[in-house]
């Protein structure tokens, strides 16, 4: 008490800073160490610092008191401010504290003690717009090169290695003004993780070795994006900003921008990469975020101890002109020919920076009632219309000094010809919203709906978590990173007024995509060479759209009448289970059911699993499946809009065997939602123009895969080569000429003829209510399967997997015209699934990730995406690696196999401590527990559906994993991977890039004596299939049993 007394007097006075560390010795001459802060409503706390190490105690003031005590203030670096009122969802059982060190540095902690993961994540208020005019991509390259050693951790992949050793995983992104890096980890190694992560900020290397090295990374994922026409679009809107303005500057970087040029001008890059972390890196533009199982108070001195050497160069952050464009290009089309056969229309309005207004959200307002797809609203009117296949709207404010409002339109066919009229009624509705002002109802009700997310919010998963709590800790006060984002709670109509009135037609630019513009486009975007043309939009049309009539089909949304009233959590039952148990069981109808006792939400999942083996019968009838989904969902849009605002999400998708849909969300209004699809599905009705429409974006989505990613067709082609019964996309193409309004009519008739569904109802909702949802759905299969027989259970038999033979190592070869990168995907059959060789593979490829990745992405600079992991499909695992470069796939194989050959050695001479970290490592992923409702949903859906039922599976893996030895990881490997083992069973894919140079593929390259399989059907025919799993659970086969 007395010391309080003289605390609070030394502050009157003056005497102490934010923080003060403080020895005192008493007339009796022990020793007494303490911590006072102070938060921002001026009161002391004080705390015991005994753990405190000698290096943080390096005093440097006496001050005597008249109590004869003596008085050592600590160094000023350790001084912060600390925000103990870090607003939180009542529901949220995580603690938060604010800080703000010495330095500058902004700190969220977060102490979760049952966390079974730990995440920390770093931003700073830089990005690609400060990139050196002469340097674009800098920020990116150095976001890229943080990762490659620091002076305390000089190993390259000496941060990898550990977080992969300790159950972790990293990544770090360069946005425009912000860059971004974040961890998970274990949380008994959270500090090690800390540790290495802040000298990042600190002393990183950038060794000339690692920088001439990761330029070609750089570069490659350059190329991955070539023909990615999400980036291409936006370069093409950045290369029409003015000269001069930083929103006009080429982000990604490649080895252009960052070798080529500068060498050629005798710019050292690693000199300029130094420059830059010392000009920008600097603690007073960072936000911390760490998540952590200690308390709040041991993960303060953590951090204290770990980021106060991060320097403090008093930057201030960029703010850029508010006005990226010049006038003349205001009023203006730009005309932008994409890769696939995309078509869309896209109203650009420059605003002003809304940052400041975050609690009215005026741009919220206007998103929400531009974007909504109710009756009355711009998207229901467009489809009417036959125009429009979707619409979203929505502000951009992560521009200092301006933004970009956007009300983006997906095109039909027709559409492309009613540009002009469909602006036209987006004027319209703008217009109505003038005229009739602001609407306090429409604001309250977005209030309610945010209060409502924000009050029933789901635990974020630790990495999530911090990744976005950086983010607003840049825009928002710390005592409010939490809140802001939903409680946007303080009417303002002048503010909704004033940027109403910034979305005119004269202060607009259109930005149109499509193939069909290759007559407009006289122009190209220099670093994707898209080609691209703009023209003035002439004063009558301006005129017309300003003085545009209103348009009667147009209204203003109806209040929301999915918006729950009900969060009571429903009472336990007394014969609570553990899993998913079978409540109900027809030939007709199978219902799971298991009552949340853990997340205790006021909500509720349930999936209807509806099988009919027509379904992929052949690829018409998969095709005929797909639109007869398709037409549900769209006939449903407009009313089940309101149910997603209010949380209640409807899913509906096509399976092989049939159709599933999801409902998940607030219980309280979910029979209703039911109950109008179930009333869609079974009395099925189309509108023949709707299926027109439908079916060509169909179609059209059909011919855009061959423009995917180049890896992802890698796994497609494996799954198309495995998979018992597959069928291939351009099977599914030619049978499109097949499909017809009447053919589709005829099909739905068909399948919900004769039906067996399984129903898993999971959350808040007791066995009783569980009953009442099965009896509607019941109710409706007898009404629909009268007369039919129903199925039979041989008749829903899952998909299996076709088996290499010992010693097979085939080749897949296919080309792809669209990218400039090839890809590589060598794969190792290993056997049906079980808990042990499940746990055994997994494990061999937890040892491969980390030391794969360095070989072939940072070392060898193979290419931007190097992956290696576990497939587990079908009953079958194996383990994969897959690489995507622009070296030529038969060169990248050799590199693959030299790597495997090579670490065989690695994995013998690794020590018992190494070996035991990495088993440590996988169980505490294993282990992770799902972190809301629907994930938890997820996990039991799946059991259900592989028809296992193996409910604890991670648990009884992981003790499996326990008794490994290093031995028997070894053998293993030999066997499935080793180059010479007899048992060995590859299948390699090569996707084989058209921009080669045909020479390049020759016999230069290693003679890997490979099978060719030129043949699906041939290759299959020679093949045995591998058995189904037994189910873990004694459950008898769903559907009707035949007698023999």
């Amino acid at each position: 008490m007395f010391v309080r007394q003289i605390l609070s007097s030394a502050l009157r006075f003056g005497k102490l800073q934010k923080r003060s560390i403080f020895s005192l010795t008493n007339i009796w001459g022990s020793l007494y160490k303490f911590q006072v802060v102070i938060d921002r409503s001026s009161q002391i706390d004080i705390r015991n610092i005994h753990e405190m190490s000698s290096k943080s105690l390096e005093l440097d003031q006496t001050e005597h008191a008249d109590n004869k005590m003596t008085v050592k203030k600590l160094h000023d670096m350790d001084t912060i401010i600390r925000v103990n009122n870090i607003e939180k969802s009542e529901e949220d059982t995580r603690d938060y504290r604010g800080l703000q060190l010495e330095n500058g540095l902004k700190v969220l902690l977060i102490s979760d003690p049952k966390t079974d993961v730990s995440a920390a994540a770093l931003a700073v208020q830089i990005g690609h717009m400060s990139d050196p005019d002469d340097l674009p991509g800098l920020a990116h390259f150095c976001e890229h090169m943080l990762f490659l050693g620091t002076e305390k951790y000089p190993h390259e992949n000496g941060y990898t290695n550990y977080l992969s050793q300790s159950g972790g995983s990293s990544n770090a992104s360069t946005y425009p003004l912000m860059t971004k890096y974040h961890f998970y980890v274990a949380p008994d190694k959270l500090e090690g993780a800390l540790d290495r992560f802040a000298q990042f900020f600190i002393a990183p290397l950038f060794t000339p070795s690692a920088t001439e090295r990761e330029i070609n990374a750089v570069n490659s994922e350059h190329e991955k994006n070539l023909s990615n026409d999400v980036w291409r679009i936006k370069q093409v809107q950045r290369h029409l900003a003015k000269c001069g303005h930083a929103y006009k500057k080429f982000g990604s970087g490649n080895k252009t921008t960052l070798y080529d040029i500068p060498k050629s001008k005798n710019i050292d890059v690693r000199k300029e990469l130094l420059s830059f972390h010392k000009k920008w890196y600097s603690a007073n533009i960072m936000s911390l975020a760490v998540l952590g199982k200690e308390s709040l108070n041991e993960l303060e001195m953590m951090i204290i101890e770990k980021f106060s050497e991060i320097e403090n160069k008093n930057v201030d952050v960029p703010k850029w002109p508010p006005q990226p464009f010049d006038e003349e290009r205001y009023g203006q089309k730009v005309f932008i020919v994409p890769v696939k056969d995309l078509r869309s229309l896209t109203i650009c309005f420059t605003t002003d920076d809304l940052a400041e207004f975050y609690k009215s959200a005026p741009d919220g307002y206007l998103s929400h009632l531009l974007g909504h797809e109710g009756k009355g609203s711009i998207l229901s009117e467009l489809r009417r219309l036959g125009w429009c296949n979707g619409l979203l709207s929505g502000h951009q404010n992560t521009l200092k000094g301006f933004g970009f409002f956007e009300i983006y339109v997906d095109l039909t066919e027709e559409g492309l010809n009613h540009v002009d009229d469909i602006v036209n009624i987006i004027f319209q509705y703008l217009q109505m919203l003038r005229e009739m002002g602001p609407q306090k109802w429409i604001f309250d009700e977005c209030v309610k709906l945010n209060e409502m997310h924000f009050r029933f919010k789901e635990k974020e998963k630790p990495e999530s978590l911090v990744t976005n709590a950086v983010t607003s800790m840049q825009i928002y006060p710390l005592e409010e990173v939490l809140t802001a984002p939903f409680l946007n709670n303080e009417w303002r109509p002048d503010l909704i007024t004033t940027l109403l009135n910034e979305l005119l037609p004269s202060k607009c630019r259109i930005v149109l995509v499509g193939q069909s513009y290759e007559k407009y486009a006289d122009l190209v975007e220099p670093f994707y060479q898209t080609k691209y043309g703009t023209l003035k939009i002439d004063n009558a049309t301006i005129k017309k759209w300003e003085t545009c009539e209103l348009n009667k089909n147009l209204a203003l949304s109806l209040p929301n009448a999915f918006i729950p009233e009900n969060f009571d959590l429903v009472p336990f039952d007394s014969d609570l289970s553990k899993h998913p148990i079978i409540i109900a069981d027809t030939p007709i109808l199978r219902v799971w059911h298991k009552q949340d006792d853990y997340y205790l939400k006021p909500k509720t999942c349930m999936s209807f699993n509806l099988s009919n083996p027509i379904a992929y019968l052949d690829p018409l009838n998969f095709n005929l499946n797909y639109l007869m989904v398709s037409l549900v969902k769209d006939q449903l849009n407009e009313y089940i809009y309101d149910a997603e605002l209010a949380d209640l999400k409807l899913q509906v998708a096509t399976k092989s065997n049939g159709i599933e849909f999801t409902i998940r969300g607030y219980n309280d209004k979910q029979m209703t939602l039911l109950k109008k699809l179930l009333y869609h599905l079974f009395e099925f009705q189309a509108d023949e123009k709707r299926f027109n429409i439908l079916k060509e974006e169909y179609a059209r989505s059909l011919k855009n895969f061959y423009a995917e990613q180049p890896y992802q067709h890698s796994i497609y082609y494996l799954a198309l080569l495995l998979t018992e019964n597959a069928w291939a996309n351009n099977e599914l193409l030619e049978a499109m000429e097949l499909v017809t309004f009447d053919r589709v009519i005829s099909y739905a008739k068909q399948f919900l003829s004769r039906l067996h569904t399984e129903c898993f109802i999971y959350g808040n909702v007791n066995k009783k209510q569980a009953h009442e949802i099965a009896a509607v759905m019941n109710e409706q299969l007898e009404l629909t399967n009268a007369k039919i027989l129903p199925l039979l259970a041989r008749q829903m038999l899952a998909k299996r997997e076709y088996k290499l033979c010992p010693g097979d190592n085939y080749l897949f070869e296919k080309e792809n015209e669209f990218h400039k990168s090839s890809c590589t995907q060598v794969y190792f059959q290993c056997g049906p699934q079980t808990d042990h060789s499940n746990i055994m593979v997994n494990l061999m490829a937890q040892i491969l990730t980390e030391p794969c990745y360095d070989c072939l992405r940072t070392k060898e600079q193979l290419g931007y995406i190097v992956f290696s992991g576990m497939r587990k499909v079908n009953g079958v695992n194996g383990f994969r690696i897959i690489v995507q470069s622009s070296k030529h796939p038969s060169f990248v194989e050799d590199r693959i196999e030299n790597f495997l050959k090579n670490y065989l050695q690695t994995i013998e001479e690794m020590s018992l401590e190494e070996f035991e970290r990495h088993k440590e490592a996988l169980a505490v992923k294993k282990l992770e527990k799902p972190k809301t409702v629907y994930n938890q949903f997820n996990q039991f859906c799946n059991e259900i559906a592989l028809a296992q039922y193996h409910f604890d599976r991670s648990e009884a893996e992981v003790a499996l994993l326990r008794k490994i030895t290093k031995p028997e990881l070894i053998e293993c490997y030999k066997s499935f991977i080793g180059c010479n083992s007899p048992e060995r069973r590859v299948l390699v894919v090569h996707i084989l890039s058209t921009q080669y140079d045909a020479a390049e593929n020759c016999d230069e390259w290693l003679d890997r004596h490979h099978q060719k399989i030129t043949d699906f059907v041939a290759f299959k025919s020679s093949k045995e299939l591998y058995p189904l799993a037994s189910p873990y659970l004694n459950i008898q086969a769903k559907g009707a049993r035949s007698k023999l």
